[in-house]
């Protein structure tokens, strides 16, 4: 089943947490590891971006418009091909029997606040967002700036750093049916470097159980991302945990390599 969309204002908050700190993951899952100082980190993000047009393929009539908030953390599976393993998807409660019932995707009901900006560069004005659920809330305030990074390891030059979040061929969510498979595919489009204060992590640090909430690694804005989501892939048994030793990642060049030699092509 092939789910058609175009995420716009997509802003991306990326964060590097300790691992010895993050919840166990469902195998064949590992974290993608990067070690800084002797220490071990994974990254998280907290995705914003308002979905348009957002349709089944075979149904070109029927199309929605609404907010999302994607928590995820970043994965290699048992090949060592990258991949995001969603945490939470936040919807607004009215499209939850939708998504249910179509994705088969755990998704949970939000209040949900996104900047009116359409398309327009942010200059130096702040956009707010703000998300809400009985867990917490997350609020940040972002505007437009050179690239900069913070706390976190280093994973190369700003197109480099902005691959590696948003190059990932496969995302995951774990149902009460074991880990579901998500492929798309993810073209290259304008990107915005953002400078973003982030104001309330009560929401981030429920779902993690991860206090305090670290500084943020980095931030930056697609205005807009057409996508093509493979909705069909078939579940994934949940499997004993590895008993080798989780190996720090090699680079992004290298994680485009190993792509390109693994990958089996998409249905």
């Amino acid at each position: 089943m092939r789910v058609k969309t175009t995420a716009r204002n997509c802003l991306y908050l990326n964060w590097a947490l300790p691992v010895a700190r993050m919840p166990v993951l469902p195998p064949p899952l590992r974290y993608e590891v990067h070690e800084l100082s002797g220490e071990r980190f994974a990254f998280l993000s907290a995705l914003f971006f308002r979905h348009q047009g957002l349709g089944l393929a075979g149904l070109p009539l029927l199309r929605l418009a609404y907010p999302q908030l994607n928590v995820r953390v970043y994965v290699v599976d048992r090949e060592g091909i990258p991949g995001v393993l969603f945490r939470r998807m936040l919807v607004p409660v009215w499209v939850l029997p939708g998504m249910r019932l179509v994705s088969k995707h755990p998704a949970t009901a939000a209040r949900l606040h996104y900047p009116r900006s359409g398309n327009r560069h942010p200059g130096d004005e702040f956009w707010h967002w703000r998300a809400e659920t009985a867990e917490g809330r997350l609020t940040v305030r972002a505007r437009a700036s050179s690239p900069c990074l913070g706390a976190g390891p280093n994973l190369g030059s700003w197109p480099q750093m902005v691959d590696y979040f948003r190059q990932r061929p496969l995302g995951y969510s774990l149902a009460s049916d074991g880990l579901r498979r998500i492929e798309t595919s993810h073209p290259a489009v304008p990107v915005w470097p953002m400078k973003a204060q982030v104001e309330e992590t009560s929401l981030l640090e429920s779902c993690l159980g991860h206090r305090p909430w670290p500084e943020l690694h980095s931030a930056f804005l697609c205005p807009e991302i057409p996508f093509i989501f493979e909705l069909d892939a078939p579940k994934i048994k949940v499997l004993k945990a590895p008993t080798s030793p989780i190996k720090a990642a090699t680079g992004p060049a290298m994680l485009r390599r190993r792509r390109r030699d693994r990958r089996a092509p998409a249905a």
